[in-house]
């Protein structure tokens, strides 16, 4: 029996967009259902909002969205970070680039007092994403 543990990124009503951008970062395959599509559209203007979304990146990443339906609330602000971490230097490199885009850097990706490599910024779906790559060189990551 497998167990997963995996991110479910709630929006308003851009998760189609975010994930379209997760999966230009990631890669994989994108699957998304509308609430129309599910026939759980009660109010007509979440018909093409998103009800449930996921992404089967490369390298074994899972992510999932959807959008809030009307009446629902959506938080302002998540205590939850997504972290990113492994010794694939080169993919971990062109993960935090990809989602640099647009994004809010909050820690820069460079070596870190533990000696790994490690980056943090808020993407600009207001997602809050670290990255560490363990065991890299000393040089900065371009």
């Amino acid at each position: 029996m497998t167990v997963r543990l995996n991110p479910y990124l709630g929006f308003r009503d851009n998760a189609r967009e975010a994930l379209e951008f997760y999966h230009s970062v990631f890669g994989g395959e994108l699957t998304v259902s509308t609430f129309a599509e599910m026939h759980a559209a009660e109010d007509p203007g979440d018909a093409d909002k998103i009800m449930h979304g996921q992404l089967e990146g490369e390298h074994g990443l899972l992510l999932m969205a959807s959008d809030a339906p009307a009446g629902m609330e959506t938080p302002d602000r998540s205590n939850i970070s997504v972290s990113l971490s492994g010794d694939d230097e080169a993919v971990l490199t062109a993960h935090w680039n990809g989602l640099a885009a647009g994004a809010t850097i909050i820690e820069p990706l460079v070596t870190a007092p533990w000696g790994d490599t490690f980056g943090m910024l808020t993407d600009r779906f207001g997602v809050t994403w670290l990255v560490n790559i363990s065991g890299s060189s000393t040089r900065q990551p371009s």
